[in-house]
């Protein structure tokens, strides 16, 4: 299929064979991808419809850990753009026989691929993919590292919602210490010229956090008044030995976000989460579902981030 004339403009200006990372990325190449995405929304209607312009191309989806939005929000991208789509499971592969994860990793190469999307415990995984493999990795998330494309829908949703980054406040709520969103969402904020505060219990927000430029807060209700957007990140209890706080009651307490703060907040303050949501741990029902809630456009701008990503890698790279 010949290149529709909405991706005209974006031809040949993206040169990076991977998507690793948001701290390597220029706001130029952000933008771009941010871009690419918006453009693919409104001529598919929200990504409803086929554009067949990887026909002939090959994704592998090679997750490690367990994923709802992430996974099927790569597959069903890859198959808007007519591309073919393998879903790996570690279960049931060559991996529970002894063979090594880049043993793997080649193997499938062999097959003739074109992408491989990779999801994994350990940071820098994909990183070592792209440096071995001859194919386009997309990290969809390396442990507590980073997570690109998380990243790039969360600003994508905020740039819909509230226009241009630039002088806007945007907090973080939560585990900040195990989550690679809020280290894929600081960097891009940050090159886009946000102010960005990370807010949580002492135990899961250190004040290390202000080497990457960002105010580090412990009282949610101190700085809700000031910011423009809340993004409430899940305690991940599975990454963790111990209980960073004496309980879940208490934690909710002093930073979910219910109904009693929205009326501290301000009147257009948007409300955010990357999923899996806890409510009544991180939100409240009311405010989950609430008319400041855009959760769900979330998930739909990842269908066109990831659309924008493989095609960028892919058709749309400068050869």
């Amino acid at each position: 299929m010949e290149t529709p004339g909405f991706l005209e403009p974006f031809v040949g200006r993206w040169t990076k064979r991977h998507l690793l990372d948001l701290e390597s990325l220029t706001s130029d190449e952000i933008t771009l991808l941010l871009d690419v995405a918006q453009a693919f929304k409104e001529s598919t209607q929200d990504c409803r419809h086929k554009l067949p312009l990887l026909t002939g191309r090959t994704s592998v989806n090679l997750f490690f850990e367990d994923s709802t939005r992430t996974r099927t929000s790569f597959s069903l991208a890859a198959r808007r753009l007519g591309a073919d789509v393998i879903e790996f499971s570690a279960s049931s592969s060559s991996l529970s026989k002894g063979e090594t994860l880049l043993d793997t990793a080649k193997t499938i190469q062999s097959m003739c691929i074109d992408t491989l999307v990779c999801r994994h415990k350990a940071p820098g995984t994909p990183q070592m993919l792209a440096e071995n493999l001859d194919v386009s990795v997309i990290n969809a998330g390396d442990g507590p590292h980073e997570h690109p494309t998380q990243g790039l829908l969360d600003i994508l949703t905020i740039r819909q919602h509230r226009g241009d980054l630039s002088g806007k406040t945007v907090a973080m709520v939560g585990d900040i210490a195990h989550s690679r969103t809020a280290r894929s969402n600081i960097w891009g904020l940050q090159k886009l010229g946000a102010q960005v505060i990370v807010c949580g219990p002492s135990t899961l927000v250190s004040r290390r956090w202000e080497e990457y430029g960002v105010e580090v807060s412990h009282d949610l209700d101190a700085i809700l008044p000031r910011c423009d957007v809340l993004n409430l990140l899940r305690i991940q209890f599975e990454r963790q030995y111990t209980r960073p706080f004496p309980s879940v009651r208490e934690y909710a307490l002093l930073y979910a976000m219910d109904q009693k703060r929205m009326q501290r907040a301000k009147p257009d303050i948007l409300i955010m989460a990357p999923g899996p949501i806890n409510r009544g741990v991180e939100i409240t029902p009311e405010v989950a579902d609430g008319e400041h809630s855009v959760i769900l456009h979330q998930v739909n701008n990842g269908l066109a981030v990831r659309m924008a990503a493989m095609w960028l890698l892919s058709a749309g790279r400068a050869s």
